[in-house]
Formats: structure tokens, sequence, C-alpha cells
């Protein structure tokens, strides 16, 4: 099931790629009794609602060899160890304030051999580096997540979309885009995966230019 789920939507992932997707919940589940990182009522959801979600990203985005992603507020991993398994040569900085959901993160990379994520225990702030793209999941609402992010860009573009970021948000969002002043293109979930879960998801995308005040 866990296999068909994904081949469903990404019939190109290679037997490796399966491999490591399906190590997923074994791992989670040893890590989630120690450490939670996934609601409980989750867990036997993952493919779906953790997974599945995190690679809507790949539906609006396909990452380059070389290009630099930054995940913010991973929590256990999500969006940026499924994205780092679906582009293994891409790279993953994966960021969160709270170290025992890190470790998590450094483990389960490590479990799966992925060469392309390192992981720290940082606010996004503290980051000193230039990227091409930013992901995260609803860690906060645009308004506030922006100025996080905005002076982390690498100002050269190469992908199909400028550089900028890709926020997987969920329900109505009329009013938080309104907030935030900024310009959005929203990707609907539900145009891509036919599953209830994804009928409110979206993928927001706002173009960021590098040192932009």
């Amino acid at each position: 099931m866990t296999s068909d789920l994904l081949i469903k939507y990404f019939p190109q992932l290679t037997a490796q790629q399966l491999q490591q997707f399906n190590a997923l919940p074994e791992l989670y589940d040893i890590w989630n009794s120690q450490i939670n990182v996934i609601s409980r009522k989750d867990i036997d959801l993952l493919f779906e609602r953790h997974v599945l979600h995190s690679l809507g990203i790949a539906k609006v985005m396909a990452f380059l060899p070389g290009e630099k992603v930054l995940d913010v507020g991973t929590g256990g991993g999500f969006p940026g160890i499924p994205l780092a398994i679906l582009f293994p040569e891409t790279q993953f900085h994966l960021v969160d304030s709270i170290g025992k959901k890190i470790k998590v993160v450094q483990e389960v990379a490590k479990a799966l051999g992925l060469k392309n994520v390192t992981a720290s225990h940082k606010r996004a702030e503290e980051i000193d580096d230039q990227f091409d793209f930013v992901v995260s999941r609803a860690v906060t609402r645009l308004k506030e997540f922006y100025p996080w992010v905005k002076r982390k860009f690498n100002p050269q573009s190469k992908n199909v979309l400028p550089n900028g970021i890709l926020y997987l948000k969920g329900g109505d969002l009329a009013e938080e885009i309104k907030e935030s002043g900024l310009t959005v293109t929203q990707y609907h979930l539900k145009d891509y995966f036919e599953e209830e879960f994804f009928d409110t998801k979206q993928v927001i995308y706002i173009k960021v230019s590098s040192g932009k005040k």
C-alpha cells in the first residue's frame, strides 16, 4: 500500500527511492515512541498526511541538481525528508528551534543514507547562507514567516519559477494572504491528488528578490 500510493503519483521513482520511502513508517514509529514529532492519530496515516503532503511541493517545483533548499520549522523532517529522497542531487538544510526534533531528523536521514540532508537546531533567522528555495509546512502566518527568510535567497534563479518560498498551507487563506501584503500564487493540491485529505490543502508560492527589505 505504501508503494502503491507513491507510485500512483510518482511513477518515476527508482528502487532505491521506494526502499527509502518504505523505511519511513518503521523509523518514525520507533522515534515517535521516544520523541513525539507526529500526532498519534496521524502516525498510521504517515504516507498520506505527511509524506505525500510534503511531496505536493514536487508537483509545483522540480528542484534541480545543485540547488539549495531550506526547510524552516521542519519538525520531524517534513517536508524536507520526503523531498530529499525525491531529489537526491539537491541539497536540503532542515532547521527547527526544538533540538529533540532535529535529533529525529538527523537519525532518520542517517538511517536512510541521505547524503543531501543537513539539519540544524536553529531558528531560520540564525541561518547564514543563501538558498534557491525555502519550503515549510504551516509554521505560522505568512506575515510572520516572510521576514524570517526574505534575505536568505540566492540572487540568481535557475529554475522554471524564480527563487522563492513554497509553503504548504490549508483552509481558506484569503484573509491571511491579504494581511501579508504579498503577491502569491496558489496551487491547490486537489488538482494533483484525489484523496479527500487534500481538498483544502495548497502550496503557496512567493517570489522573493534577493536582498529585499
